[in-house]
């Protein structure tokens, strides 16, 4: 059994009757929507066209929404709905991140998330949903893709159908028939600030805007069918500065307790406080502030305890979780063993501070909606962020405490190579060509868009070639360069997350 829907735009006049019937089904609040209608035209003047699209959640068979989030409080039925526990929800947003469908919405009286649930509760009492009962004119057909004699399977069968994004890999389950692709396609769409019958956030005509410009620097224009005139509210940048301080501060901490790993590897200061002690502290200290942070991005922070008592192990938040968890407590012997103990402690730290580097590679890949997020060049860039961040606070901290001139001169050697290494990955990941038009204009944001002035002037030019000049060539220039690495490593985690959401989804 595997529910699904079938919108046929042949019948379908644009009423919001759908709309309507699943807000007070639902009681879904001012400003957000579970199914909505969007309006694009095509044409000029007088010789024009407006097409509807029904947009809502997909009920994917593979859903990546259920695979990030980290409670179970997202799941699929073995009826094939996706349903919705709001009771287990913490309000970590991953799984609006992880729809490519622009699905789920932050439910204002809650916290928590939430989205069309295919009116579940009806269903369960032989009623169809709120939405094909109210259309006028049966332009929303509901019921069992798998029962070869129903309605909407032989529908299926007959017509020729298009889904959302199948590229996605997400098996989505709404098929829409006699719909025009670039209503469906926000890519084919060209940007609309303002619409004749709603208004727009701040925050969205924000994205648009600059999403408006990127397109025009395409070589073959802007490739739109088709102008937006109405569509739905929806949430700008789900994941905020917390996130970029996040992945900033996991970087110092990883880095730290690696730089002193290797050390005891290589052998280049033995017995040196800075490695001894001081970069556990900095670990430790850097640690707090991740899972603080992470908490604190949370719409029910106080419910943050359900990722190690109610995980889904599929999500990497939930992964990740354990193992920072781990990574705390080899930090915490390290900072408390003599330090003849640690060469016991050196493969364990490598290896888990590796992981709490990189596991967000793991868990943005996860963040299938976002395909900016998806480069296989994030593990790696994930790494040498970590060796950044832990030379460079190492740098500053051991110069501080008055370390030996072999500890601070080992670590800003680390620092000048991870330098060279950040900067070729930059180039890797935004010089080349690109997988899908979705990439391509994240990248483009960056370094030709609007956040150009951040990523070239601060990320590059401060962060990486002053920093490495700073630190190679200026007599005395170590903790300069050390600073100027921080700086550009913040702005650059900042841009990037902030690039991989101003892709419209929908």
């Amino acid at each position: 059994m595997r529910y699904g829907f079938v919108i046929d735009h042949r019948r379908c006049i644009g009423c919001h009757a759908c709309t309507v019937a699943c807000k007070e089904e639902n009681q879904v609040p001012l400003g957000a929507f579970r199914t909505w209608v969007k309006y694009v035209e095509k044409g000029a003047f007088p010789h024009t066209r407006r097409y509807f699209s029904v947009l809502r959640c997909n009920h994917c068979d593979n859903a990546p929404c259920v695979a990030i989030c980290p409670t179970v409080a997202l799941y699929r039925r073995p009826d094939g709905i996706v349903d919705f526990d709001g009771a287990r929800c913490i309000g970590c947003k991953s799984c609006m991140q992880g729809c490519p469908y622009d699905a789920l919405y932050i439910d204002p009286n809650t916290n928590t998330a939430a989205k069309c649930h295919y009116c579940a509760h009806r269903l369960e009492v032989g009623l169809e949903p709120a939405c094909v009962i109210v259309c006028p004119e049966r332009a929303i057909i509901a019921g069992d893709l798998d029962a070869p004699a129903s309605p909407i399977a032989r529908l299926v069968a007959r017509e020729q159908v298009e889904m959302r994004k199948p590229e996605q890999g997400t098996r989505p389950k709404v098929f829409y028939v006699g719909a025009d692709s670039s209503a469906l396609t926000p890519s084919l769409q060209a940007p609309a600030p303002a619409y004749l019958w709603g208004q727009r956030s701040e925050g969205e005509v924000d994205l648009v805007r600059m999403a408006a410009a990127v397109q025009a620097l395409e070589p073959a224009g802007d490739g739109a069918l088709s102008r937006p005139v109405y569509d739905a509210p929806h949430a700008p940048r789900p994941w905020g500065w917390k996130v970029s301080a996040y992945l900033w501060t996991k970087s110092i901490s990883a880095g730290a307790l690696m730089m002193a790993a290797l050390d005891r590897v290589m052998q280049l200061a033995r017995g040196d406080a800075l490695f001894d002690t001081a970069a556990a502290m900095v670990a430790l200290i850097f640690l707090a502030l991740t899972m603080g942070l992470l908490v604190w991005d949370l719409k029910r922070p106080d419910r943050f305890h359900f990722v190690l008592l109610k995980p889904q192990w599929r999500s990497w938040l939930v992964r990740g979780a354990f193992i920072l968890l781990a990574y705390g407590v080899v930090a915490v012997l390290w900072l408390l063993l003599p330090a003849a103990h640690h060469r016991l402690l050196v493969v364990p730290a490598l290896v888990l501070a590796a992981g709490a580097a990189g596991y967000s590679a793991f868990l943005f890949g996860q963040a299938e909606g976002r395909d900016f997020w998806q480069s296989p060049l994030l593990l790696p860039h994930l790494i040498v962020a970590a060796l950044i961040g832990g030379a460079a606070s190492l740098v500053l901290v051991g110069t501080l405490t008055g370390a030996s001139d072999t500890a601070v001169l080992s670590m800003a050697g680390f620092l000048a190579v991870a330098l060279i290494l950040h900067g070729g990955l930059l180039f890797a990941e935004l010089g080349v060509t690109h997988a899908n038009t979705d990439v391509a204009r994240a990248a483009r944001l960056i370094t030709r868009g609007a956040y150009r002035t951040r990523f070239w002037g601060v990320s590059v030019v401060v962060g990486v070639l002053l920093a490495f000049v700073a630190i190679v060539l200026v007599p005395g220039g170590m903790v300069i360069g050390a600073l100027l690495a921080l700086a550009g490593l913040w702005v650059y985690e900042d841009v990037w997350v902030r690039a991989g959401q101003s892709v419209p989804l929908s």
